[in-house]
């Protein structure tokens, strides 16, 4: 299976977990990754830093967009904060244009786009290019469709990917053959404490990851949100929001997917995807095996970082 993963990593560590869990699974070629949100290009010399940690140094990176399409704004990546990332890693801002030329070569080999950031390199696409995602499979984390018991009582506005730039948002839903995997669903994957361990023993990519989890846990206060909540593990670090998209596009039995109609409707200053007869035909992941996707992970990034 040919996968291109676009990524708004180096901020939320999720897309870095995302990414580990890619490069673990057999069968799975990733054919190219260009970054979202990257302004100066500091996402994508973390990705590379990432791939070059587990050996996978032939895999093309591409810098994208670096601005939301709706309101012009940046959003910068973590920065020097050493608990996360290494000091001296080197920026790589790519040419206008040169993530949508990595995407629609990926597109025509057949890959199936998994999209862990904002939607922005994908819209922009479609707008240059229009029918190229028509021809694609994608599958995207973001869209606000209910939430379960036990879990935190947010909202839409914590839905970064769709809200940071709704008009990309509504392109993508528009046009795209389109799987969609609402955050509330993703609650229900978690990285905890217990996990740190296996992680710094599997090899570099998972010492850095360990590193950044345990930063993440302590400065969001994680473990005190998982206390809080019944459907939440007492050592909670962080949701695997990203991990869980690629799972669905791998089409992985413990990831329930849905067929049904959606419309993308703008309310109270959010979007919100609607369920409805009138909306575009859309699968949704609908429910996740929790624990099976914890040991599902863990084992792909040992996989990961396995010589040969």
């Amino acid at each position: 299976m040919l996968v291109h993963l676009d990524t708004d990593l180096g901020g939320d560590i999720d897309d870095a977990c995302a990414l580990a869990f890619l490069l673990g699974q057999p069968g799975v070629q990733l054919a190219g990754v260009t970054t979202v949100a990257d302004r100066a290009g500091l996402r994508a010399g973390y990705t590379r830093h990432c791939l070059d940690l587990a050996g996978r140094g032939g895999v093309p990176v591409i810098a994208g967009a670096g601005l939301s399409m709706t309101t012009l704004r940046v959003a910068e990546p973590v920065i020097d904060d050493e608990r996360y990332w290494p000091g001296g890693l080197a920026c790589r801002p790519a040419p206008a244009g040169a993530a949508l030329d990595l995407l629609q070569r990926n597109i025509e080999r057949g890959a199936t786009l998994v999209a862990i950031g904002p939607w922005t390199n994908l819209a922009l696409l479609e707008v240059a290019r229009p029918g190229s995602l028509s021809r694609a499979s994608v599958v995207a984390t973001g869209g606000w469709t209910g939430l379960g018991a036990g879990l935190p009582a947010w909202g839409p506005d914590m839905d970064f990917n769709v809200q940071w730039d709704s008009r990309a948002a509504e392109i993508v839903a528009a046009t795209a053959d389109l799987t969609l995997v609402p955050l509330p669903v993703t609650l229900k994957a978690h990285l905890r404490a217990a996990d740190l361990p296996r992680l710094r023993a599997s090899g570099p990519l998972g010492e850095l990851l360990a590193r950044q989890g345990a930063a993440h846990g302590r400065d969001y206060r994680m473990a005190e949100l998982g206390r809080l909540h019944a459907g939440l593990p007492d050592d909670l670090i962080n949701f695997q929001y990203d991990a869980v998209a690629c799972a669905v596009a791998l089409g992985w039995p413990g990831a329930i997917v849905e067929q049904t109609r959606l419309a993308f409707v703008y309310e109270r200053g959010f979007v919100r995807f609607r369920p409805g007869p009138a909306g575009r035909p859309t699968r949704v992941l609908a429910d996740l095996d929790s624990a099976g996707f914890a040991d599902y992970w863990l084992t792909a990034v040992e996989a990961a970082q396995r010589p040969g």
